[in-house]
């Protein structure tokens, strides 16, 4: 299993609890696996550790601030039955106490979660040449350690119309995609089985509605394209020159043959790999009227879910995903069975269109599924060799999280492209330790994150006036205030835009600068119930582990102060 070190950097301020700058982290380096990516109720989490650390170091469990067991640490590996409840998610912190002062060494999150579809977390996959066992095992385990428990297999295919080369009986060994690179088949079993192997979903990538060129020859029908006129003379499509295998010529996704056709391809291409569902895509708005064989309007939007409920029906077993690209046919979308939302975001350009994605998800479903977003940061630079801009990653990160969204960016590399083997930006070492605090941050407090709960507005003052402080949605210099109730919980997120020059969450030009660091900020927060305790919590800050806050009431507002706070902290106020 590929290890992924966790830098910890060294907080030089005092410890004591009564400052609230909470527990010190030691200046080492320390790094925590887990053997999968999910697990189940009860099911036993192996943890190993790249390290030997002294006799005196201990493991804390934790469910949000209250510990359910702390152990002795004895070696570098050990285990633990995960709790009994499902989806719920959990903090282990690896720590030591000298001199009465807790010093943290590294922390690790782990979801209890039986089903991908409740906290969904994605992940691509996109190159598929001949690749060895360990190069694989290297790139699904560092997809692990972010808790990702799904994988897109992207442009893996064959052809759109005929998934699988060769035969169910005699399928190729390799073939070439619509890129003209060849694939192997060994490379995507391979890479299936290991995702099974750490409890990841499995998806196959393809489109609703596409064939290549003399499809004809594979049984596609003429009276299944969509036309751009009533005499079914022309055929809408793809233009994509001879670096590509073919252009891409689009069918009706509500014709009931051309859906038998395509779910009987899919029952071939999973009788040779054990995909687990489909993931649908398509190419967003056309701009153009479309027309049957027969010369009747198309409504485009209104196709997808009659073709997502005969995927449904024709491959029963199988999940679905499906992408909206700008949200065109979401709300469709929305009623059927897929597993969660699924959105390419094109035309929002700020971080409050970006936020207002996931809460119209919410709607269209009901508050019943979570949402993944396809958001390519810094796309402005990918024609060119480079690094990703981390102040532009984080701020949008911080923002899709406290939202309750998730996003798909890891793979062999970071997404910056919607065609997905475009891998000129490079994740940095500091990126790339960043990552694996903000995914556990994700999973950890995933039950005030995702889990249900209504967004409000809370009166919150910056008492020693560090901060300047706006309500939702964010003002360029301020610190963005978001609130969410969740149960008897009260959450206050803080999102730092003090140096951000604009509003635009893609960074296009990587040009988005560090904010501003605050350190023992106080505050004064309106109160409306007796409140039993108050805990702090930013991925920016001793792993993510949380920290209790004292505070002091008078009247109906509480006064205390957090230790640490750069792009994005999280305060929980639980009332009794």
């Amino acid at each position: 299993m590929i290890i992924i070190n966790i830098l910890c950097f060294l907080i030089l301020t005092s410890c004591s609890k009564g400052d609230n700058t909470g527990p010190l982290v030691k200046n080492v380096t320390i790094s925590i696996t887990t053997d999968k990516a999910v697990y189940n109720p009860s099911d036993v989490v192996n943890f190993k550790i790249d390290k030997a650390l002294p006799a005196t170091a201990r493991v804390r469990y934790r469910y949000l601030n209250q510990t359910l067991e702390e152990t002795s640490l004895n070696g570098q590996s050990w285990s633990w039955t995960a709790p009994s409840t499902d989806y719920k998610g959990y903090m282990v912190d690896v720590f030591d106490i000298t001199d009465n002062e807790e010093y943290i060494y590294g922390s690790i999150a782990v979801d209890v979660s039986s089903d991908w579809s409740k906290f969904p977390r994605y992940g691509f996959l996109s190159k598929f040449p001949e690749l060895t066992d360990t190069r694989m095992s290297n790139i699904v385990d560092s997809l692990s350690r972010c808790h990702i428990n799904g994988i897109m297999f992207y442009d893996f295919e064959n052809k759109h119309h005929k998934p699988l080369a060769g035969t169910t009986a005699n399928p190729e060994n390799s073939w070439y995609d619509i890129a003209k690179r060849t694939n192997y088949l060994t490379t995507v079993q391979g890479y299936i089985t290991k995702a099974h192997e750490r409890n990841m979903m499995a998806m196959f990538y393809n489109l609703a509605y596409g064939a290549w060129k003399n499809a004809a020859a594979d049984g596609v029908s003429s009276e299944w394209y969509m036309y751009t006129n009533t005499s079914h003379s022309t055929i809408d499509y793809i233009y994509l020159d001879n670096n590509w295998s073919s252009s891409i010529y689009l069918l009706d996704p509500s014709n009931t043959g051309w859906q038998d056709y395509i779910a009987r391809q899919n029952d071939d291409l999973y009788s040779v790999f054990d995909f687990d569902g489909f993931h649908v895509d398509q190419v967003g708005n056309r701009d153009k009227n479309l027309y049957t064989y027969n010369g009747t309007l198309i409504d485009l939007p209104g196709t997808f879910a009659p073709f997502l409920n005969a995927m449904k029906t024709k491959n029963p077993g199988k999940r679905l995903v499906m992408n909206a690209v700008d949200q065109l046919g979401q709300e469709g979308i929305a009623t059927t069975n897929v597993d969660f939302m699924y959105s390419e975001v094109w035309t929002p350009t700020t971080y409050d269109e970006l936020a207002k994605v996931i809460t119209d998800n919410n709607t269209f479903c009901g508050n019943t599924k979570n949402t993944v977003l396809a958001a390519y940061m810094n796309r402005g630079l990918s024609g060119q060799k480079g690094f990703f801009n981390l102040p532009g990653v984080l701020l949008t990160e911080s923002v899709i999280f406290a939202f309750g969204g998730s996003h798909i960016e890891l793979g062999e590399h970071m997404l910056v492209h919607e065609y997905f083997p475009n891998s000129n930006l490079t994740m940095s070492v500091e990126l790339k330790r960043a990552m694996i605090s903000y995914y556990d941050f994700l999973v950890a407090y995933e039950n005030i994150l995702r889990d249900g709960g209504a967004f409000n507005t809370v009166n919150i003052t910056s008492a020693d006036r560090q901060m300047n402080l706006n309500s939702w949605p964010p003002q360029t210099g301020n610190v963005a205030v978001l609130g969410k109730e969740v149960g008897k919980r009260q959450v206050i997120h803080l999102i730092n835009f003090s140096t951000a020059s604009d509003l635009n969450w893609r960074d296009n030009d990587g040009s988005r600068t560090v904010p501003v660091k605050y350190s023992n900020s106080r505050f004064d927060i309106n109160v409306n119930s007796t409140v039993g305790k108050v805990w702090y919590a930013s991925p920016d800050y001793i792993h993510g582990s949380s920290t209790e806050l004292e505070f002091v009431r008078n009247g109906n507002t509480i006064s205390l102060s957090i230790p640490y706070m750069q792009y994005w902290g999280m305060i929980v106020i639980e009332y009794l």
